[in-house]
């Protein structure tokens, strides 16, 4: 695990392989805090509600007792963050609880809850974070015959595929590059798959096969491939994806990959940070202080309109 400006980043490697991803942004509500907060609006006798937090974010919260009513506080655990979906924002879900106040868990601590050994690294021991957040950033990653093509949508997140081999086989090469990518880009909640259509029965029952077999130690449901091909996944939304955190705040996450750039540089000089200009905007002072703290060295400046958000570039220069 990195922790990184502004970000923590976890990889699960196998050999120089990265099976799967984290992306955590020190920001609003997260799965698994436990806080007082304020019940604002609450009609009688349901059991939701709105409750706002310390922060100010405010919760939906289900299964409440019929004793709290509105104003009241009460103690809430967030069951699944806020995500921000084609400009509105699906608030964050939390529950009543006994249990003793904290904070979230770090990554770090989530991982360790769930059986992994997460060891903090200042740099990762292999290549591969940028492509996964290449995938993010450009929403499709190829493999043999084809590619998929993933569109963050209000009800779930969509994959399509596209290539030019025979329906039957796109489908089949695409099985296992699909359940690589839900786990590198720790895609979560509901999932629709649009695979060629497949006519045969045995084509999309040796599917349905080979998606059970790939989608093994994930824990989902999933519906049997229907005849238009389409099947949907539904697992578990306990934080933000990365696929969603760089379609929700894409100079966000180009800052924090440009800082991340700059901090591996290595040699004398001062560092040049080349980029977007809105990319420049979304780094605060605190990040730049802390770039510097980090490495040493003076941090300069130079934007170019003309470079996509996700292209800036950190060099060494003379100081």
């Amino acid at each position: 695990m990195e922790r990184g400006i502004g970000e923590d980043r976890a990889i699960l490697l196998d050999g120089e392989t990265i099976l799967a991803a984290r992306l955590d942004w020190p920001e609003g509500l997260k799965t698994g805090l436990i806080e007082d907060a304020r019940l604002v609006s609450r009609t009688a006798g349901s059991p939701r509600a709105t409750a706002r937090f310390a922060s100010g974010e405010e919760a939906l919260v289900s299964r409440l007792p019929r004793t709290a009513s509105e104003g009241a506080t009460i103690r809430l655990k967030v069951t699944r963050p806020a995500v921000a979906e084609s400009g509105r924002i699906k608030l964050a879900h939390a529950r009543p609880t006994d249990e003793p106040v904290r904070p979230a868990p770090t990554v770090a601590e989530s991982l360790r809850a769930d059986g992994a050994e997460a060891q903090i690294v200042r740099r990762f021991p292999v290549a591969g974070w940028e492509d996964v957040l290449a995938d993010a950033f450009t929403r499709q990653t190829a493999f043999a015959g084809g590619s998929l093509l993933l569109s963050p949508t209000p009800a779930m997140t969509l994959i399509d595929i596209d290539g030019a081999l025979p329906p039957a086989a796109l489908a089949s090469a695409a099985v296992r590059p699909i359940a690589d990518l839900l786990r590198r880009l720790d895609i979560g909640g509901s999932i629709g798959i649009d695979f060629p259509t497949l006519p045969a029965k045995a084509d999309r029952r040796a599917v349905d096969e080979a998606l059970e077999d790939a989608l093994t130690g994930w824990p989902h449901e999933r519906t049997a491939m229907n005849g238009f091909g389409f099947v949907q996944l539904v697992t578990r939304l306990e934080r933000v994806s990365i696929l969603h955190r760089v379609a929700q705040a894409p100079t966000g996450a180009a800052a924090r990959l440009l800082l991340r750039r700059a901090e591996a540089l290595e040699g004398a000089g001062a560092i040049l940070l080349t980029a977007h200009p809105a990319v420049q905007a979304r780094i605060t002072p605190e990040w730049q202080d802390e770039l510097s703290r980090r490495t040493g060295r003076e941090i300069r400046w130079a934007t170019d309109l003309g470079l996509a958000i996700e292209a800036g570039h950190a060099q060494l220069i003379e100081r």
